[in-house]
């Protein structure tokens, strides 16, 4: 893939891959561009591993989302200061997450697997077998994550 193709492709993605992130990381906009921005790297660095007969979206979808999983594991393996992190908070950041918090806080209480099939299916619009190839999961474990993400998101925001 040349470098031309390559940025063509992630233009017409970069806009659902960034929403995508953004609902995973609870709508905090830092650190979804974050892991968005790595993510993009690291699919260019691959970028001449890619095969063309699969969808390049399931394919960058794939990596943003073992990015995200990455990322999560390591701020987990971290200590933070609470004053710290209080200090550092972005007040703007805050103002752009309140018109939607009900919902983040919403998707936030489901486990992870729930989460990301919820996001992928309804916000970025793809099929199951895509989210299954996304998520390393069989097709039968993504509906029953779509289930039960639906059940528990129905009773939370009734």
């Amino acid at each position: 893939m040349t470098r031309e193709e390559f940025i063509a492709l992630i233009s017409s993605e970069q806009e659902s891959l960034r929403r995508f992130l953004l609902a995973l990381c609870g709508g905090d906009r830092m650190e979804a561009e974050d892991i968005a921005q790595e993510a993009m790297v690291k699919a260019y660095i691959a970028s001449n591993r890619f095969v063309e007969r699969h969808k390049f979206s399931t394919w960058l979808f794939t990596i943003a989302y073992n990015t995200f999983l990455d990322h999560k594991r390591l701020a987990r393996n971290r200590e933070t200061d609470l004053d710290e992190a209080t200090f550092m908070a972005d007040s703007s950041s805050a103002d752009q997450r309140f018109e939607y918090q009900e919902l983040y806080a919403a998707i936030d209480t489901l486990p992870l697997k729930e989460k990301t099939a919820i996001l992928l299916f309804y916000v970025s619009g793809y099929d199951i077998k895509e989210i299954a190839k996304i998520t390393d999961s069989t097709k039968i474990a993504v509906k029953k994550q779509l289930s039960r993400g639906r059940d528990k998101l129905r009773e939370i925001l009734k």
